[in-house]
């Protein structure tokens, strides 16, 4: 998949031939900084890019192309087989509906409930997500609800049909590290009980280690290195990876220096050169890096690294 944005300066490109699959029951972390193209990516699968943006390639789910197809054709599986956790559940939910009418909705759209079977089965979602007397507070306005009793109704509103693929973007944003520990356990516990696949994008390290099955490590638009859990905490490869495990404060050490961080800046035109998009800022870097980008190459198991200089 490529996705590209049409500015005054012309088309430049955010996501660049970026490849993956996931798995039924899988969490698959997205992670990276800010501007890598995490979070367009799961907008692209939704059919939910800007009106100046466009995307190319393919996206099979479930044995069809997906990608780019009409709305109306993608609104028979947007919210039923697939949903789509938004980072701010404040602004993603209608202020001027009740909690209860915006979930029933749902179920009334895309399983031709009644509004009392629908209210039921919402009530029953909400018990499940662990908001306290659903009963009562489904009738509530979003206003009334906590950042993270919302993003509980968030997250109901997108299994409310037991989706078989859940797209979550930052769901834990500035949630305090009690409500985001809750989350966390909430998305990995529907995953192993629905069997849903998961893909999560977030900046946050410490979410990818909780949770997740395998990462994807994106820097400009491209995948730098992906793998399993273990083998990107404790064995990276890529210099960016390893720049981003550097730069993250840990608890654990007995001794605190200086934070590190990675020198330079992310160019401000992704994927419209021909070397590495890491290049400018890589320790490691050779000429040919300037001149060609690195393929990412894979072993048997999954791991996957794009560098000339190191390899799986």
């Amino acid at each position: 998949m490529s996705v590209q944005f049409k500015l005054p300066q012309g088309w430049i490109t955010v996501v660049d031939k970026v490849s993956f699959d996931l798995r039924q029951g899988e969490i698959v972390g997205i992670v990276g900084e800010s501007g890598s193209g995490k979070s367009q990516i799961l907008l692209s699968l939704m059919g939910l890019l800007a009106s100046n943006g466009r995307c190319a390639g393919n996206a099979v789910f479930e044995g069809q192309d997906i990608l780019n197809r009409p709305p109306k054709a993608l609104d028979a599986i947007r919210g039923s087989a697939m949903s789509m956790i938004f980072q701010d559940p404040m602004t993603s939910l209608n202020p001027y509906m009740r909690v209860s009418d915006q979930l029933s909705e749902v179920l009334i759209a895309h399983q031709g409930k009644s509004k009392a079977e629908a209210l039921e089965i919402a009530i029953a979602v909400l018990d499940r997500v662990r908001i306290p007397e659903a009963r009562r507070r489904i009738r509530l306005y979003p206003h009334e609800f906590s950042g993270g009793m919302r993003q509980r109704v968030m997250i109901a509103m997108a299994l409310l049909c037991r989706p078989e693929l859940l797209l979550a973007d930052e769901p834990t944003t500035a949630l305090d590290v009690t409500v985001q520990a809750q989350i966390l356990e909430l998305i990995a516990e529907l995953a192993r009980d629905l069997k849903t696949a998961v893909a999560i994008v977030t900046h946050d390290l410490g979410v990818i280690a909780r949770l997740c099955d395998r990462v994807i490590v994106l820097y400009g638009g491209r995948i730098m290195e992906q793998g399993s859990v273990d083998e990107i905490f404790y064995d990276p490869k890529h210099p960016y990876t390893k720049g981003l495990l550097a730069s993250t404060p840990r608890l654990d050490e007995k001794v605190h220096g200086a934070l590190k961080t990675i020198a330079g800046q992310p160019r401000a035109a992704m994927g419209d050169f021909p070397g590495c998009p890491f290049e400018p800022r890589c320790t490691l870097k050779v000429e040919r890096c300037r001149a060609e980008m690195p393929a990412l190459i894979g072993n048997s198991t999954g791991r996957a690294v794009a560098c000339h200089e190191s390899g799986v």
